[in-house]
């Protein structure tokens, strides 16, 4: 006649993982230290710090095709049972991609977007609004993000 309801963790229960540090929690003083729910398990922050235990501050929900466009260290693809796997970080952060050819544009969107970069920095003058390829690569980022 009743049920269990799962309840969303407490602010102070409410945990994530580092690579480097283990568990890491969002500092009291954070905007979304109230915040019990992300839509994306994946976090970016600016700050960390340790007192009683490893907090982040000033942090960010950030969703997987741009943790994988704009992330640093390169992206990898793989065939692992049965799934194509997009990596980075060395294999530390993982995805699966709905298709093998969802994963190959995403890794090429990703060099592209990459070479497109490396060009503005050696030219920083050039628009990349007004450039074909770099309106082709910045449209088709829009595209993927807004509709994924």
């Amino acid at each position: 006649s009743t049920g269990a309801v799962k309840m969303q963790p407490k602010a102070e229960e409410l945990k994530f993982v580092t690579k480097n540090d283990g568990y890491v929690h969002i500092h009291p003083s954070s905007v979304n230290y109230q915040t019990r729910h992300f839509e994306s398990p994946y976090l970016v922050y600016h700050e960390k710090i340790k007192t009683s235990r490893v907090f982040i501050r000033d942090c960010s929900m950030v969703s997987v095709y741009p943790l994988v466009l704009l992330g640093g260290g390169q992206v990898h693809m793989q065939l692992l049972r049965g799934d194509f796997v997009i990596s980075l970080d060395d294999g530390w952060i993982r995805f699966v991609a709905a298709s093998h050819q969802v994963a190959e544009l995403v890794k090429e969107l990703r060099s592209e977007l990459d070479q497109l970069l490396q060009d503005k920095i050696k030219n920083p003058s050039m628009d990349l609004c007004l450039c074909p390829r770099g309106s082709r690569i910045i449209g088709m980022i829009v595209k993927l993000v807004t509709t994924q």
